[in-house]
């Protein structure tokens, strides 16, 4: 299966400072659930309504459920369930999935980050490195994020990385209790040449001194 063949380099932990990347493990549960419940208020509205994930159970089932199902796509190639952790501690998800290979070698990407650390540039810098993963070793061609229109700081995470907005699918995912919009932001490897990463570190480095972003040549 040419899925399988191309994921052959995963699991794999990817770092940039101290924002890291690395494989959902089964031990992470009471990290994870601490998490989610405590910033269930801050979540509510961005998640799919899942079964497998739900955030306000107290039992350990959901989460044992969702990783078992991450890895078996990771190991058919259909998915890359990464925790993001900040300065070594979990500090949220971020996962590429709904990988299609064939023709359209395309995948979807999901974050979530931990209210305590969030503004930090955290989910930028994750997003960056994966993507980057993504096109340059698992050989995908392009990544799309499709965020409600509401969801501003989600959506300033793509945009800070130069996404391209590609217009509303309507009632597109079941969130919060009904069918939502999302807006679909999307990049594709010849967007980013030289990497996602170093754009975005030579972004931030810009902004830092008062510069605008670079465009990409």
């Amino acid at each position: 299966m040419e899925g399988v063949d191309r994921l052959r380099g995963w699991p794999v932990t990817l770092t940039e400072g101290p924002v890291g990347l690395r494989p959902l493990r089964l031990r992470d549960v009471r990290v994870w659930r601490e998490s989610r419940l405590r910033n269930a208020d801050w979540l509510r509205p961005w998640e799919p309504s899942n079964p497998e994930t739900p955030l306000f159970r107290t039992g350990l089932g959901p989460y044992v459920s969702m990783t078992a199902t991450l890895r078996r796509e990771a190991r058919q190639g259909l998915a890359l369930p990464w925790v993001v952790t900040y300065r070594g501690a979990f500090a949220g998800q971020l996962t590429v999935g709904a990988i299609v290979w064939g023709s359209a070698r395309s995948a979807q990407v999901g974050y979530w980050v931990d209210s305590a650390v969030a503004g930090r540039g955290i989910i930028p810098t994750a997003v960056a490195m994966a993507v980057d993963h993504c096109f340059f070793t698992t050989g995908l061609h392009r990544i799309e994020a499709n965020i409600r229109p509401e969801n501003h700081a989600s959506r300033r995470v793509v945009e800070k990385l130069g996404f391209r907005e590609e217009g509303i699918r309507r009632r597109q995912l079941h969130i919060d209790g009904a069918w939502r919009d999302h807006i679909c932001y999307a990049l594709t490897v010849e967007d980013v040449p030289r990497g996602l990463l170093t754009r975005w570190r030579r972004d931030r480095e810009a902004a830092a001194h008062g510069g605008a972003p670079h465009e990409e040549v």
